[in-house]
């Protein structure tokens, strides 16, 4: 595994491997993994911020980190814990199969019927709770289509009824814990302790301990664990998963800094403002799970459908036995009811889509999200990250006194190649990608933390980096023409200055692009009938401009903190909008909670992954297109499958009343059409050409 020491004192070391260098399932089996090594006392790993901190013996330093050097996370065995949902289904679900066939094939019959009505106490009972709240539910009928097959005899059949729906029931309460584990897990920055500043110097302490006014120490490589304000050094803050700003930002003494954002460059020596509960991200997940809460009340449509017909099942039966006092002819009115095949069909076609959209690189957190997606008129997205490649590119060099373009970037080069923040990589791709060539005449390097470079080049003294290094504390003269041609030149982009002793040379500035894919992504969503399509970022107003300018786009939102996306959400669904939120940070999360269906990139941050209903796993942005008309393909399945139901099911109770088939018949008929209607809600959405089926 690659790695850099990013800092480094007396038994303590951390190590960079890159943002997201290795997946949140892997953090913990890297961390059991490093503390069987000899030597190491203290692991700490970081799947947000890509680090991972030692706390060892100084004469194991090199040994531990070739180890770490060999280390190859994919091929660690897991931790345990990761997957105990997932097996928890498949034990249940091969008990409920294996219980089936056992109490079918191997019992004799008396012990077959003692277990089948030991299991039906359970539905029968259920039963009764309903009728004791006054609720003619499924619930009742399941118990009275139970009760009807034992009291004629038909164990088998009550047998039968009852493992399809306690299959049901499994799934239903499996997809409804995944997505709550799901949540769960993103609920903490998972730091537990933090670096504390005391009259001794540098002490480990509990987060749970650290209280306002207490000062804790963040280096480059860090996540800053709670909301605060710089009290001393200087450093690069990357910001993206909070506010959306695609470069990082300077913080120095009296800035505010965040808790989840990261120190790329710099140490800083923060006073805390807030105990771990009361931090921005705190309040953004609090936001997250009121939102989520209301969610989990509303009851799924097909369920809410088969309840309802429940009182006509009952009323048909007693009507007939009535008219014709035939007990038989009653029964089937309860032998055939509409409800069990509407119950079984349903989450057979919702995972069906499910499976359909993880192989089109979907995570789907639940059927319900994909109705909801198939409903919506109005997307929006997050632009950095989403929209955007939240990776710097040159998009012009302005010369100045008499220098040429190329001038001016080969120089820029010369001084950026040394250093690895984003933008210097930005100018040295553009110089590469130009085939500028540069002689090495610069020395005295210096590197000023978040404001630029200083050298000393072919005997004069050169800077490059932000204007307030450049203008304000280097000196550079600016005359009018030049401070208005500036102006005009940087709106709308961000920028660094080059200058020679006092005298400015050149400007470069830089855009965050739009990704590749975005503006197809856009036309194919006109062409699926969204009536709007909106951009929503934290960045400044001339930069939303240009991308939505790019893009086609003619509505969008800058300057928006992360409480204010989720307003404008529900601004929209306020308006009678059905809403899909696309995004990839921290400062989404609460919009993507308050949306109708909340989409996040792969590449966005662990929150919003979690937060959102659905996650894209792959990067290729215009499959949001596809899961799109799945969506709609299972609306319309299930749509069919209603007709289906009601033709099916209609015809075999009017045959059966009219007595040309039995009851039994008529339940054997009932069955198999309901596997039938089940098998076929089990094709596939799409065509292999991508189309709808």
């Amino acid at each position: 595994m690659n790695y850099r020491i990013i800092h480094e004192l007396p038994r303590r070391i951390r190590l960079g491997c890159g943002r997201y260098a290795f997946k949140p399932g892997w953090a913990a089996a890297v961390e059991q993994f490093l503390l069987t090594l000899e030597g190491v006392e203290t692991v700490r790993v970081s799947s947000e911020t890509g680090s991972i901190l030692l706390i060892l013996e100084p004469f194991r330093r090199q040994a531990i980190l070739d180890r770490v050097g060999d280390l190859d996370p994919a091929a660690l065995p897991e931790a345990p814990g990761t997957h105990t949902l997932d097996g928890e289904f498949q034990n249940k679900l091969l008990g409920i199969i294996g219980r089936r066939l056992f109490t079918r094939y191997l019992l004799p019959p008396p012990l077959r019927l003692a277990c089948t009505l030991y299991r039906s106490l359970g539905f029968i009972q259920r039963g009764f709770s309903a009728l004791a709240r006054g609720a003619l539910t499924v619930d009742v009928l399941d118990a009275a289509a139970v009760s009807a097959s034992l009291i004629r005899g038909q164990t088998d059949t009550a047998g039968s009824i009852m493992f399809m729906l306690s299959l049901g029931e499994l799934l239903e309460e499996y997809t409804h814990k995944k997505s709550r584990a799901a949540l769960a897990d993103s609920f903490s920055l998972n730091i537990d302790s933090v670096w504390k500043m005391t009259e001794a110097g540098e002490t480990a302490a509990p987060i749970a301990r650290i209280v306002p006014g207490d000062r804790i120490v963040v280096r480059s490589g860090a996540m800053i664990p709670l909301d605060g304000e710089v009290c001393q050094g200087e450093g690069m803050v990357c910001q993206a998963s909070l506010t959306g700003e695609p470069l990082p930002v300077l913080k120095r003494l009296g800035n505010a800094v965040y808790a989840g954002t990261v120190v790329e460059e710099g140490e800083l020596i923060i006073t805390v403002t807030s105990r771990p509960d009361e931090t921005r991200i705190g309040k953004i997940i609090s936001i997250i799970d009121q939102s989520e809460a209301l969610k989990a009340r509303i009851q799924a449509r097909a369920e809410k459908l088969a309840d309802s017909i429940v009182p006509f099942s009952f009323a048909g039966a007693v009507l007939t036995f009535f008219l014709t006092g035939d007990i038989n002819r009653a029964i089937a009115f309860l032998m055939v009811d509409y409800s069990c095949a509407i119950r079984l069909s349903m989450p057979i076609a919702v995972l069906s889509a499910m499976q359909e959209a993880a192989r089109e690189r979907f995570f789907v957190k639940g059927g319900k999200f994909l109705e909801a997606i198939a409903l919506a008129d109005t997307v929006i997205f997050d632009k950095t990250g989403t929209l955007t490649e939240a990776r710097p590119v040159i998009v012009k060099v302005i010369p100045f006194a008499g220098m040429s373009r190329e001038q001016v970037l080969s120089m820029a080069a010369c001084l950026e190649e040394h250093f690895p923040h984003s933008v210097a990589a930005a100018v040295v791709r553009q110089a590469e990608k130009e085939n500028l060539k540069h002689r090495e005449e610069h020395s005295e390097l210096e590197y000023v933390v978040a404001h630029g470079v200083a050298a000393c080049y072919a005997r004069t003294r050169v800077v490059l980096g932000s204007y307030h290094f450049i203008f304000e504390d280097e000196k550079t003269r600016l005359n009018p023409a030049e401070r208005a041609l500036i102006e005009g030149e940087t709106a709308g982009y961000s920028a660094i200055y080059l200058a020679r002793e006092g005298r400015l040379l050149g400007i470069i500035c830089f855009t965050d692009p739009p990704r590749k894919d975005a503006a197809g992504l856009i036309a194919e969503l006109r062409a699926l009938g969204f009536s709007r399509i909106v951009m929503i970022t934290g960045d400044n107003d001339a930069a939303a401009r240009n991308i939505a300018g790019e893009l086609g786009l003619t509505e969008y939102h800058a300057e928006v903190l992360p409480q204010t996306k989720s307003d404008l959400v529900r601004q929209y669904k306020a308006g009678g909008h059905t809403v899909i939120m696309v995004g990839d940070g921290i400062n989404d999360a609460p919009a993507l909670a308050a949306a109708d269906a909340g989409i996040a990139m792969i590449n966005g941050c662990d929150l919003a992954r979690e937060v959102a209903d659905v996650v894209l796993l792959s990067a290729d942005l215009r499959s949001l297109s596809r899961i799109i008309r799945i969506g709609r393909g299972l609306i319309f399945r299930i749509s069919g499958n209603y007709r289906k139901i009601l033709v099916t099911n209609s015809l075999l109770l009017a045959l059966s009343l009219s007595g040309i088939i039995s009851s039994g018949t008529s339940a054997l008929f009932h069955n198999i059409s309901t596997f039938l209607i089940s098998a076929a809600s089990s094709r596939p959405y799409l065509s292999k050409t991508g189309g709808d089926v």
